[in-house]
């Protein structure tokens, strides 16, 4: 009777011989009880058998012609441009793209912050308003051509408009001090193992990218149903963040600092896992008190009425991942009526405020935007006839 793969048998929880080929098992969770150091431990493609044989045979199976082929004409091919050819891969999954700063993290455009937006940039003069990073990611393989071919910029990927969520697992770092129970976690990969355990949940296998720093990238589908997922900043636990509506992650074939960012697992974004989807998911906003703007009841005062409503309504009703460039823009429209004495600053404030979180924005969030573009548009005051 031929011999069992005992690891492959414990990762996978039902016996494997080795009268089939060994099975993959990265990005299994092997279960702390089957652990040496007593943890769960998620597993990664140099954990797998399969894996390092299908590297060997990549690297060692490849037949050599009798007869060298005569050197091609040289031409200018999307080999000669890699960074082209990885931006091309990911737009062709639905993924927008957008360039980053050569070897660094930053957008590459827009060069300056919404509330600093003279309408010099071209796509924000032909907008009419500020335009930031997320609304110029693309799939459009012309203008990724055009961006990619005329510099070697770093690939962002939007979320949001990608319908992505991305999980950022981060190393620890020389002399990062550690929150209690986390002493010992060297990698985020263990604490979200950790939490999954916790919620007896899993973590299968999905798109995954290896960064610079050598911290992990996991690629979620954004569910289909329910609030739509933001950023997180260590909220699921140290050295855990994610990136959804509003972020954005550097994307493979970039480099940042010069060290390159790598496909770990190459596969369709699996769906987000509900368990933690849940932990992710948005508390329910408390009841908001109506923001009532006196303007009186002459002609004038009907006529920034009205914008006011119409702005209002422009935030309202904003889809999913449009709603924070709907407020800016609405806010830019009352800073020119603010700036020109026909509505006061904090009624403006006030009013636009509420929208934003009624529309489902956080309210720091909802602040910040209305103040930028508040800023920007009292630079072009805008009166009404008496």
């Amino acid at each position: 009777m031929p011999g069992p793969w005992l690891a492959a048998s414990a990762v996978l929880g039902r016996p494997v011989t080795d009268a089939e080929a060994y099975p993959h098992i990265c990005g299994r969770l092997l279960a702390a009880d089957r652990a040496l150091h007593g943890r769960p431990v998620l597993l990664q493609r140099r954990d797998c058998a399969a894996c390092a044989e299908g590297r060997y045979e990549r690297r060692h199976s490849r037949p050599i012609p009798d007869t060298p082929p005569a050197p091609p004409e040289r031409t200018r091919t999307m080999s000669d441009n890699p960074l082209l050819t990885a931006a091309l891969a990911h737009a062709a999954r639905g993924w927008h793209v957008f360039p980053l700063r050569p070897d660094d993290k930053r957008p590459a455009f827009p060069d300056h912050p919404a509330d600093d937006c003279a309408g010099r940039d071209p796509r924000c003069r032909a907008a009419g308003h500020h335009l930031g990073w997320e609304p110029r990611a693309t799939t459009d393989p012309d203008r990724i051509h055009r961006a990619w071919s005329a510099r070697s910029y770093g690939i962002g990927i939007a979320c949001g408009p990608s319908r992505l969520a991305v999980v950022d697992l981060d190393v620890r770092k020389p002399g990062q001090t550690m929150p209690p129970g986390h002493e010992g976690c060297p990698h985020g990969l263990r604490v979200l193992a950790e939490l999954a355990a916790a919620h007896a949940g899993t973590i299968d296998p999905t798109y995954t990218v290896t960064t610079g720093r050598g911290g992990t990238h996991l690629y979620y589908r954004h569910p289909d149903g329910g609030p739509a997922l933001r950023n997180t900043a260590g909220t699921l636990g140290p050295m855990v963040d994610t990136r959804a509506h509003g972020g954005y992650v550097v994307a493979a074939g970039s480099t940042v600092a010069g060290r390159p960012y790598t496909v770990d697992l190459d596969t369709d974004p699996a769906p987000l896992p509900g368990w933690l989807a849940g932990l992710l998911a948005p508390a329910p906003l408390p009841p908001q008190r109506p923001v009532v703007v006196d303007l009186g009841t002459s002609r004038a005062s009907g006529y920034v009425r009205a914008a006011v409503a119409r702005e209002v309504d422009r935030v309202t009703t904003a889809p999913a991942g449009e709603r924070n460039r709907a407020l800016y823009i609405a806010a830019v429209a009352l800073g020119q009526l603010v700036a020109g004495g026909a509505l006061s600053e904090d009624d403006a404030q006030g009013v636009l405020e509420q929208a934003g979180v009624d529309a489902g924005l956080r309210t720091v969030e909802a602040f910040r935007t209305v103040r930028s573009g508040l800023t920007a548009g009292a630079r072009r005051p805008r009166t009404v006839a008496a």
